[in-house]
């Protein structure tokens, strides 16, 4: 006598599909998107925040830019202050003319 033999199963589990590549790189593109806006976030936090913005000084005869400097911040490093002035408006040294205008950080 003859037994029939009960077909074996198949263990193994039906695999997931995987998600076609558009989803798969749109999911990586928004992940992307994320760290760079978080990176530029802690980036602008760590800078200081944003800038003040500028006041408008007119040179007055006999002006220098430490004098201006000093007259207005006077809790403040006033070489830094000198060094600010120059790079806003692009001068190569304290030669002033009268009657100039400057842009000075705003206090």
């Amino acid at each position: 006598m003859y037994v029939m033999a009960t077909p074996l199963r198949n263990t193994r589990r039906a695999r997931r599909q995987r998600r076609p590549w558009p989803a798969r790189l749109r999911n990586s593109a928004v992940l992307a998107g994320a760290v760079l806006a978080l990176s530029l976030g802690l980036a602008k936090v760590a800078e200081g925040g944003a800038q003040g913005g500028y006041a408008t000084v007119t040179v007055q005869p006999g002006d220098t830019l430490w004098a201006i400097a000093s007259d207005r911040y006077p809790n403040s490093d006033v070489r830094a202050k000198v060094w600010q002035i120059e790079q806003i408006n692009h001068l190569s040294g304290e030669t002033l003319q009268p009657w100039q205008t400057l842009e000075v950080p705003s206090r």
